[in-house]
This record gives C-alpha cells, sequence and structure tokens, in this order.
C-alpha cells in the first residue's frame, strides 16, 4: 500500500471533514434532496447516486471531505458536506460537465474546480483546480463511495472543549491573535477560529490519543489544523493552507478570550470625514459613486469584498436578504469587488456570477484587484484596509460613522448572532437619526 494510501486511511478513521462552497444555506438538520435522485438520468465519469468520502492532497497531507450526488429534474447535483459548531452546512454545486471520461463540478461562486474520473466502481480520482490561481494550482483526490466511518473515543482520548486564546505564528515570525472555539463529543469535534481579519469557518475532525485534527475547503482554500495537548494543559499545533502555506499555533483555555474591537481597526485618514469614489459597474458603462441621487438622504453600507473570498461570501448571503427585507427603511448597499483580474470583463464576470448566486439587488462594482494595499489606494480616504470584508456605514449627510473590520460567519455559532446584531444595531441607529 502507497504512503498516500496509508495516509487516506489514517484521515478517514480521524473523521476530517472538508468544505467546498457552492451555493451555501446554513441548517441545524440535513436537509438534503438526494431523494430527488432519477435512477434513470445516466450520471458522467463514474459519479453514483448516494454518499462519497473525499480526500485531498496538499503538503503531504490527506484532507477529507464529504459529499452526495443526486439528480435533480434530469440533471446531476452535487452536494457538498461541511458540520461546524451548530449544525452543518450542504452546499449545492449544479454546473457540472462531462467530457470524455471525466466530470468537472465547479465549485460556484469561486473560480475552480473539482475533475474526476472513474477508478473502479466505487472510486474517482482526480484533481482540485483553481483557475484564478497566478500560477498551476492542481491538487491530487481521490473520493471513495461510501458512509465516513465514525471516530471512537478511547479512555486516554485528551479533551479539547472550550474557548481558547491562540497565537498563530507564520513561518518569518509574525504572530496574530485568534480565539479557538471547540466543542467535542467523545473523538468527535468541530469549531473554528476567529482572527481580527474573519474567521477560518466551518471545522471539523477528530481527536485521537496523540492529538486532534480538523479541516476545511471553501472551494478555494484548503486548511488544515492539527494539534497536541501538552503536559501543562496548553496545545501546540501547525496551520496547513493550501499547497505550500504553514504556520504553527499555541493556545491557552481561557472562556474569556476574546479579539480587538472590530470597529477600532480601520480607520479614515486625519481630516477625512466622506468616502468618494466612482467605480465602474459590474453591468458595463454604468457607474457606482456614492454621489449618486438614489444614495442621497439614506443610510448607506458599503462593503469591501471579492468573489474569491470565503467571508465575503459568508457577509454577502446575509447581506442580500436583509438588503431586501429594509431597503424600504431608507438604507441602500454599495458592494466595491476586488477580484484577482485586472481585466474588468473577467473581474466584472466574477462578481456577476456572486450576484446572481446569492441574488443581490444592491450596486457591484469593479473596485480594483484583491490586495490590501491596491484597495486602500482605491479608497485614499481611508488610512489602510486590513481584511476581505470590511463593512464601512455611512449616514444620512453622507459622513462615515463607522467601519468593521472582518466578519464572523454561521460557522462562529454564537459569534454570528453577535456579529448580525452590531450590525442591525448600527443601521438602526443611523436611521433614528
Amino acid at each position: 500500500m502507497t504512503t498516500f494510501s496509508l495516509r487516506l486511511l489514517a484521515t478517514a478513521a480521524a473523521g476530517l471533514s472538508l468544505l467546498a462552497s457552492c451555493d451555501s444555506s446554513s441548517t441545524k438538520k440535513e436537509t438534503a434532496d438526494t431523494s430527488a435522485t432519477d435512477a434513470s438520468v445516466a450520471l458522467p465519469a463514474g459519479l453514483k447516486a448516494g454518499h462519497w468520502q473525499g480526500f485531498v492532497r496538499t503538503q503531504n497531507k490527506a484532507i477529507g471531505f464529504e459529499f452526495d450526488v443526486a439528480v435533480e429534474q434530469g440533471k446531476p447535483v452535487v452536494y457538498l458536506i461541511n458540520k461546524g459548531l451548530d449544525g452543518q452546512e450542504r452546499l449545492r454545486c449544479n454546473d457540472i460537465s462531462a467530457a470524455g471520461d471525466s466530470a468537472t463540478i465547479r465549485l460556484h461562486v469561486f473560480d475552480a474546480a473539482l475533475v474526476v474520473r472513474a477508478d473502479g466502481e466505487n472510486k474517482l480520482t482526480g484533481t482540485w483546480v483553481k483557475y484564478d490561481a497566478p500560477a498551476s494550482y492542481r491538487v491530487p483526490l481521490v473520493a471513495l463511495y461510501g458512509e465516513k466511518p465514525q471516530p471512537a473515543a478511547t479512555a486516554n482520548t485528551p479533551d479539547f472543549n472550550g474557548t481558547w486564546r491562540v497565537t498563530f505564528k507564520e513561518d518569518d515570525g509574525k504572530t496574530y491573535p485568534a480565539v479557538g472555539v471547540f466543542k467535542q463529543q467523545g473523538a468527535a469535534i468541530t469549531g473554528t477560529f476567529l482572527t481580527t481579519t474573519g474567521d477560518y469557518r466551518y471545522l471539523s475532525g477528530a481527536v485521537l490519543p496523540t492529538g486532534m485534527g480538523m479541516s476545511t475547503f471553501d472551494g478555494n482554500h484548503a486548511f488544515l489544523f492539527q494539534a497536541a495537548k501538552q503536559p501543562d494543559g496548553t496545545l501546540k499545533g501547525d496551520f496547513y493552507s493550501g499547497k505550500a502555506g504553514h504556520e504553527t499555533w499555541t493556545a491557552v483555555l481561557d472562556p474569556n478570550a476574546k479579539l480587538p474591537d472590530a470597529y477600532s481597526l480601520t480607520a479614515l485618514k486625519k481630516g477625512e470625514t466622506k468616502l468618494d469614489f466612482k467605480f465602474p459597474s459590474v453591468f458595463e458603462g454604468g457607474v457606482v459613486s456614492p454621489a449618486s441621487p438614489v444614495y442621497q438622504g439614506k443610510v448607506v453600507v458599503v462593503q469591501l469584498l471579492g468573489s474569491w473570498c470565503p467571508n465575503c461570501m459568508d457577509e454577502t448571503a446575509f447581506l442580500a436578504p436583509w438588503y431586501e427585507k429594509n431597503k424600504s427603511r431608507g438604507v441602500e448597499v454599495i458592494g466595491l469587488g476586488y477580484e484577482r483580474s485586472s481585466d474588468y470583463k473577467v473581474a466584472s464576470a466574477r462578481l456577476r456570477n456572486l450576484r446572481e448566486r446569492y441574488n443581490i439587488k444592491y450596486e457591484l462594482a469593479v473596485a480594483g484587484v484583491s490586495n490590501k494595499d491596491s484597495a486602500a489606494k482605491s479608497l485614499p480616504q481611508l488610512a489602510q484596509v486590513l481584511a476581505f470584508p470590511t463593512t464601512i456605514f455611512i449616514d444620512k449627510k453622507g459622513f462615515v460613522r463607522k467601519i468593521h473590520t472582518g466578519f464572523s460567519g454561521p460557522g462562529t455559532g454564537k459569534y454570528y448572532e453577535e456579529e448580525i446584531a452590531g450590525f442591525n444595531r448600527e443601521v438602526d441607529k443611523l436611521l433614528k437619526e
């Protein structure tokens, strides 16, 4: 048996879970519509209706994920499954094409895909491909048909439950703070890390006597967190990101651990009070500016985002329906997109895809490329841009009142609820003025 196969089996035993993001909705219970499968429809390239376990290999690590294959209205659909602190997501990927012996499963919102082919009756092999990466980005994958084995606790399974004060250390020596929140039941563990620039979304995995492992995959990023408990009760581990990213991390159990106030991290330059910009709309010929008549006398929320950004995806999933419910109150939203390509046609197409996927009815503009320094230059009134997303609250007179860095999404449980409550408080306060 190859080393890679041994790692795959070890990962399956550990119960590591992987996430790929397309259409997303958070749910407490599984709501898959695999019963809609039509047995008369032939599925391409070895895809087989039912449940699958997948594994991508990056940095010599096997990161697991789960997905269901179904047929709906005569077409193949893949639901990728992600488990987190509070329930799970089922992520619908319905753009599936076949060519020869291969099937391409597009990971919508992100410019990426799973390309697979049959390797026997109950096995798929292939690659995870990122089309918008600056160089060839292909990661091997294997998928096995059937349910994932559930991890079993033993007498010496360590306990990782609780809230942890975390420090990540990059390979160049730089550090940044985080809060880790883990829920463990037996040998199964779910959790997330919150940072000042956003959260690491849904994480799940397993605890072995030697330590724990949790993973996530959003279609654009593959993350694996591993840690061992030290004799003094602290944690020491590694964080693997994509093909080359690596950091170490340590953690101390601290129920009061928290991050700096997200409204304190990004500010206007001294003497600045308003935003002044004109960016091309995602629809050619249009211009988006806060000086337009449609925004006068209204509260305006400006969202800095990118279609490549999972935390932006989470914020957009909240903002799009929120806007439809609240626009009649005198509030508007402007989305400023910073994409991986500087080509307007490419960037606007990616943002239109995001718009369609999340049914966005507010204005979207192509503002620049996905670089924090470039974003700051495009909005010279800002002292800096630290994160995507960044959310700017503008009052009825056009003055910037608050700037929020990052976003804590539904994978963070109660922190997401607090995020939404805080957002609504800020808008309500400005609407009352």
